[in-house]
């Protein structure tokens, strides 16, 4: 449960925008839609290789430039 203080005089508008920043922080919104369908560990992994690369080749082409 995500306990936002809120301060006298303070206004809704903020309050509602710290709430929103602390929710983003925790990641619920991620973890439930990575929960919503299984992938293989092999499958992530792989991803993340593929990401890694792809990232590494931008860098590269960076430094080039």
């Amino acid at each position: 449960m995500l306990i936002i203080p809120v301060k006298d005089g303070e206004s809704i508008d903020r309050a509602l925008k710290k709430y929103k920043r602390k929710f983003d922080k925790t990641g619920t919104v991620r973890q439930l839609r990575s929960r919503q369908q299984f992938i293989k560990p092999s499958v992530t992994l792989r991803q993340a290789r593929l990401k890694a690369a792809h990232k590494q080749r931008a860098l590269s082409k960076e430094e080039q430039a």
